[in-house]
Protein backbone atom coordinates (compact mmCIF):
# COMPACT_ATOMS: atom_id res chain seq x y z
CA UNK A 1 0.00 0.00 0.00
CA UNK A 2 2.51 2.69 -1.24
CA UNK A 3 1.66 6.05 -0.43
CA UNK A 4 -1.36 5.95 1.82
CA UNK A 5 -3.27 4.35 4.10
CA UNK A 6 -3.24 3.86 7.46
CA UNK A 7 -0.66 1.33 9.20
CA UNK A 8 -1.55 -0.19 12.58
CA UNK A 9 1.04 -1.78 14.28
CA UNK A 10 -0.45 -2.76 17.96
CA UNK A 11 3.23 -5.19 19.77
CA UNK A 12 3.54 -6.51 22.73
CA UNK A 13 3.45 -10.17 24.27
CA UNK A 14 0.50 -11.92 24.37
CA UNK A 15 1.74 -14.63 26.93
CA UNK A 16 2.17 -11.81 29.74
CA UNK A 17 -1.48 -11.30 29.89
CA UNK A 18 -2.42 -7.95 29.35
CA UNK A 19 0.56 -7.12 27.85
CA UNK A 20 -0.99 -8.70 24.76
CA UNK A 21 -2.92 -5.63 24.39
CA UNK A 22 -1.30 -4.12 21.25
CA UNK A 23 -1.71 -7.23 19.51
CA UNK A 24 -4.93 -8.02 20.11
CA UNK A 25 -5.78 -3.96 18.96
CA UNK A 26 -4.07 -4.80 15.44
CA UNK A 27 -6.16 -8.58 15.31
CA UNK A 28 -9.32 -6.78 16.51
CA UNK A 29 -8.44 -3.48 13.40
CA UNK A 30 -7.59 -6.45 10.87
CA UNK A 31 -10.99 -7.68 11.96
CA UNK A 32 -12.87 -4.90 10.88
CA UNK A 33 -11.27 -5.48 7.18
CA UNK A 34 -11.35 -1.24 6.64
CA UNK A 35 -10.68 -0.17 3.33
CA UNK A 36 -7.04 1.48 2.76
CA UNK A 37 -6.00 -0.18 6.41
CA UNK A 38 -3.42 -2.65 7.73
CA UNK A 39 -2.73 -4.09 10.48
CA UNK A 40 0.46 -5.98 11.83
CA UNK A 41 0.85 -7.38 15.21
CA UNK A 42 5.10 -7.45 16.46
CA UNK A 43 6.28 -8.59 19.13
CA UNK A 44 8.33 -5.37 19.66
CA UNK A 45 9.23 -2.57 17.60
CA UNK A 46 12.52 -2.92 15.74
CA UNK A 47 14.08 -0.67 13.32
CA UNK A 48 13.14 -2.78 10.26
CA UNK A 49 9.78 -0.46 10.99
CA UNK A 50 11.07 2.43 9.90
CA UNK A 51 10.51 1.13 6.07
CA UNK A 52 7.01 0.02 6.39
CA UNK A 53 6.32 3.23 8.74
CA UNK A 54 7.56 4.96 5.86
CA UNK A 55 5.26 3.46 2.73
CA UNK A 56 1.76 5.00 4.76
CA UNK A 57 0.38 8.27 5.04
CA UNK A 58 -0.91 7.38 8.60
CA UNK A 59 0.34 5.18 11.31
CA UNK A 60 -0.79 4.46 14.36
CA UNK A 61 1.11 2.49 17.04
CA UNK A 62 -0.85 0.85 20.00
CA UNK A 63 0.55 -0.91 22.89
CA UNK A 64 -1.15 -1.66 26.44
CA UNK A 65 -0.42 0.75 29.13
CA UNK A 66 0.09 0.21 33.23
CA UNK A 67 -0.97 3.64 34.60
CA UNK A 68 -2.64 5.66 32.09
CA UNK A 69 -6.54 6.32 32.37
CA UNK A 70 -9.00 3.50 31.21
CA UNK A 71 -10.24 2.30 28.79
CA UNK A 72 -7.67 4.33 26.65
CA UNK A 73 -5.83 7.05 25.43
CA UNK A 74 -4.56 8.51 21.82
CA UNK A 75 -2.39 10.91 21.19
CA UNK A 76 -0.25 12.55 18.67
CA UNK A 77 3.22 11.62 18.07
CA UNK A 78 6.05 13.29 16.89
CA UNK A 79 10.16 11.71 15.76
CA UNK A 80 12.23 11.84 18.79
CA UNK A 81 15.63 11.54 18.62
CA UNK A 82 17.12 7.76 18.98
CA UNK A 83 18.80 6.93 21.91
CA UNK A 84 22.42 5.01 21.97
CA UNK A 85 21.81 1.41 22.18
CA UNK A 86 23.84 -1.98 21.76
CA UNK A 87 21.04 -3.32 19.96
CA UNK A 88 18.51 -2.78 17.19
CA UNK A 89 15.94 -4.24 18.89
CA UNK A 90 12.70 -2.77 20.69
CA UNK A 91 12.97 0.92 20.25
CA UNK A 92 10.43 3.51 20.36
CA UNK A 93 8.01 4.32 18.53
CA UNK A 94 8.91 7.83 18.07
CA UNK A 95 12.44 6.50 17.02
CA UNK A 96 10.95 4.60 14.49
CA UNK A 97 9.33 7.55 12.90
CA UNK A 98 12.73 9.46 13.40
CA UNK A 99 14.51 6.61 11.31
CA UNK A 100 11.37 6.62 8.63
CA UNK A 101 12.48 10.44 8.03
CA UNK A 102 16.32 9.92 7.98
CA UNK A 103 16.13 7.35 5.80
CA UNK A 104 13.41 7.39 4.00
CA UNK A 105 12.24 10.87 3.82
CA UNK A 106 8.91 10.00 5.28
CA UNK A 107 6.74 11.48 7.42
CA UNK A 108 3.25 9.94 8.02
CA UNK A 109 0.91 11.48 10.40
CA UNK A 110 1.11 9.48 13.51
CA UNK A 111 -0.09 8.59 16.62
CA UNK A 112 0.48 6.62 19.84
CA UNK A 113 -2.66 4.82 21.67
CA UNK A 114 -2.19 3.22 24.77
CA UNK A 115 -4.38 0.47 26.38
CA UNK A 116 -5.00 0.23 30.08
CA UNK A 117 -4.12 -3.01 31.43
CA UNK A 118 -3.45 -4.76 34.95
CA UNK A 119 -2.23 -7.75 35.07
CA UNK A 120 1.68 -8.15 33.34
CA UNK A 121 3.30 -10.58 35.48
CA UNK A 122 1.53 -13.73 35.03
CA UNK A 123 3.32 -16.05 32.01
CA UNK A 124 0.08 -17.11 30.59
CA UNK A 125 -2.44 -15.98 27.59
CA UNK A 126 -5.13 -14.12 28.03
CA UNK A 127 -6.25 -10.75 28.70
CA UNK A 128 -7.68 -9.85 32.03
CA UNK A 129 -11.48 -8.94 31.98
CA UNK A 130 -10.87 -5.21 32.68
CA UNK A 131 -8.60 -5.50 29.87
CA UNK A 132 -10.25 -6.77 27.86
CA UNK A 133 -13.44 -4.04 28.58
CA UNK A 134 -10.74 -1.88 27.22
CA UNK A 135 -9.59 -3.09 24.52
CA UNK A 136 -13.19 -3.34 22.77
CA UNK A 137 -13.59 0.45 23.90
CA UNK A 138 -10.27 1.19 21.77
CA UNK A 139 -11.63 -1.02 18.73
CA UNK A 140 -14.58 0.82 19.12
CA UNK A 141 -12.66 3.80 18.92
CA UNK A 142 -10.83 2.54 15.62
CA UNK A 143 -13.84 1.51 13.82
CA UNK A 144 -15.14 4.87 13.98
CA UNK A 145 -11.78 6.96 13.33
CA UNK A 146 -9.82 4.55 11.24
CA UNK A 147 -13.12 4.10 8.88
CA UNK A 148 -13.29 7.91 8.54
CA UNK A 149 -9.74 8.58 8.27
CA UNK A 150 -9.67 11.01 10.38
CA UNK A 151 -8.07 10.32 14.27
CA UNK A 152 -8.69 12.23 17.14
CA UNK A 153 -7.09 12.38 20.56
CA UNK A 154 -8.77 10.89 23.29
CA UNK A 155 -9.98 11.81 26.28
CA UNK A 156 -9.70 15.39 25.51
CA UNK A 157 -7.46 17.16 28.21
CA UNK A 158 -5.77 14.09 29.26
CA UNK A 159 -2.19 16.56 27.70
CA UNK A 160 -3.20 18.83 30.53
CA UNK A 161 -2.96 16.06 32.68
CA UNK A 162 0.71 16.40 35.37
CA UNK A 163 0.61 12.85 35.90
CA UNK A 164 0.57 11.20 32.90
CA UNK A 165 3.31 10.95 30.04
CA UNK A 166 1.49 9.55 27.09
CA UNK A 167 5.08 9.55 25.57
CA UNK A 168 6.84 6.70 27.90
CA UNK A 169 3.69 5.22 29.03
CA UNK A 170 4.10 2.66 26.83
CA UNK A 171 7.82 1.65 26.84
CA UNK A 172 8.93 -1.07 29.12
Amino acid sequence: MDGGGTLVLGWGNPARRDDGLGPAFAEGVAGLALPAVAAESPYQLEVEYAAEVARYERVLFADADRSGPAPFWVRRLAPASIAPSFSSHSIAPGAVLALARDLFGAAPEAWLLGIRGYEFEDFREGLSPAARTNLDAALAYAARTLGSGVLEEYPEGLRDAAAHNPAAACER
